[in-house]
């Protein structure tokens, strides 16, 4: 059964331009924070490598969004990551997080300046503290893409990410990416995660200050 209205042109009427009342499940991320504990475990030619990282992600508001009558409240962010004690960018992204309210429906985005692109979907309530979204090869409206060798040497077949918002004000995620790599014949699970604590207040979208 369809899901979507006949018309769709017309937009929504008299919602609120206060993007960060209207956050839902993402209302615990808005703002800059730092995580200094974060573990990756990546693909190395011996096998898999344990790496420890440095975290600062902003996540800003931005104005609601409107395809015809489909409206979206979100983050825009951007990561940057290093190693301990280091200067050298070891992972940037960027990218938005997506709330629907008329349905639950939550989008993450992520692009990497390694030629790759993600769209990962889920659903949650409100009021939920934890959530998870996914995303795999072949999905039109939750999957990825990436430049001819990342497809060739380190492809991408499944991506999730799971969200838990903390009681003392902190978040974390965990993050696992599933690659199949050339000349292996099991998959490989990329796994990476942090806990942020915030060092700086979001700035309101421009129509709500």
């Amino acid at each position: 059964m369809n899901e979507f209205p006949q018309d769709i042109f017309t937009e929504p009427q008299g919602y609120s331009v206060n993007t960060l009342e209207n956050l839902g499940p993402l209302t615990g991320m808005a703002g800059i924070w730092e995580g200094i504990r974060g573990l990756d475990v990546k693909p190395k030619a011996e096998g898999p490598k344990k790496q420890a990282y440095v975290e600062r992600i902003e996540l800003q508001p931005i104005d609601p969004q409107t395809n015809g009558p489909q409206l979206f409240y979100g983050l825009r962010y951007h990561t940057h990551i290093t190693k301990p004690d280091q200067v050298k960018t070891y992972h940037d992204q960027v990218g938005y997080w997506l709330w629907e309210p008329a349905n639950g429906n939550l989008i993450h985005t992520l692009t990497i300046p390694r030629g790759m692109t993600t769209m990962a979907s889920g659903n949650a309530l409100p009021t939920a503290k934890q959530f998870e979204l996914f995303a795999k090869e072949g999905d039109p409206s939750a999957g990825m893409s990436a430049n001819p060798f990342l497809n060739y040497a380190f492809r991408t077949v499944e991506f999730r990410i799971k969200v838990n918002i903390n009681d003392d004000g902190t978040w974390s995620y965990e993050q696992g990416t599933v690659m199949k790599i050339k000349d292996q014949s099991e998959l490989f699970h990329h796994v990476d995660n942090n806990t942020l604590h915030k060092i700086g207040e979001a700035t309101p979208n421009p129509p709500a200050r």
